[in-house]
């Protein structure tokens, strides 16, 4: 096998709208990292704002899919999950984090299954919980404040203080091995924030970027696939943060304005931009 870095993403493929692998595997190959991808499910359009679309649940194959590689001898050097199709797949991911992942590896979740005080279409509470116990085997967790509330148990709102903000990355630290990436601080006028907790080194900072009023799905799996990426290169993750942040917002410029364009961010267009932002 070649020593090359490889990662594997876990999430669901929307055949169309910018969103999960369809984000997850260029950006993250734009790093230079080789990128696998084990789909959750296959959908025809991802599910915000689109109707009737088809879902094809691939839970069943995720532990042959696993047997597979366990026999070639596959293995990673990072694990990066994302939009998780069941709750029964999150006892499958952890046997194939168990089982694929390199002795010294790492593993990002991102516990994506809500946002603006909403579960997305299909999960609860239960899911939750059962997504905090994967965080557990994370290094890295990435989540919103809505997703944050959820897998806490804290009533959500628009707005959080700094001191709130501060308290929930604290209980989060219960939830990963080392990292909170908790996204979603306002405290900062014209500016987005995210909270960066290294719980081995009892740290905490701030990462700002110019903040943009303008909703689209699609944007935390940008954020968290050049977060990723940014991190697997060296980049400490306050400089993943403000590099993912960044990113994140040029994409969401090259977008505002297009009213046909309600299905994503156009990452595409400034994804050469990732040179001059890691260097």
């Amino acid at each position: 096998m070649s020593d090359t870095t490889k990662i594997l993403t876990i999430q669901d493929i929307s055949c169309f709208g910018q969103c999960s692998i369809t984000v997850a595997l260029p950006i993250v190959s734009a790093f230079g990292i080789e990128t696998a991808i084990l789909p959750s499910a296959v959908l025809s359009t991802h599910t915000s704002g689109f109707t009737d679309f088809t879902v094809r649940d691939l839970t069943d194959d995720l532990p042959e899919i696993r047997k597979h590689w366990e026999k070639e001898e596959i293995s990673f050097d990072a694990i990066y999950t994302g939009f998780i199709a069941s709750i029964e797949q999150l006892d499958y991911i952890k046997e194939i984090i168990d089982s694929r992942l390199k002795d010294d590896g790492v593993v990002f979740v991102d516990p994506a299954m809500a946002d603006h005080g909403e579960f997305y279409n299909g999960f609860n509470q239960e899911f939750a919980d059962k997504m905090g116990e994967l965080c557990k085997h994370g290094d890295y967790i990435l989540p919103n404040t809505t997703e944050a509330c959820f897998i806490l148990h804290k009533p959500w709102k628009e707005e959080f203080s700094r001191d709130e903000m501060l308290e929930m990355a604290n209980e989060l630290a219960e939830f990963t091995k080392r990292y909170v990436i908790l996204k979603g601080d306002t405290n900062e006028k014209g500016k987005l924030g995210m909270i960066v907790l290294d719980k081995q080194e009892s740290t905490c900072d701030v990462v700002y970027n110019d903040r943009i009023d303008y909703i689209s799905h699609g944007t935390g799996d940008v954020f968290a696939s050049s977060f990723v990426g940014s991190t697997m290169i060296g980049k400490t993750p306050s400089q993943a943060a403000k590099i993912a942040g960044e990113f994140t917002k040029r994409a969401i410029e090259k977008t505002v304005g297009d009213e046909n364009h309600k299905y994503g961010v156009k990452f595409e267009q400034v994804i050469l931009d990732l040179k001059e932002l890691i260097e």
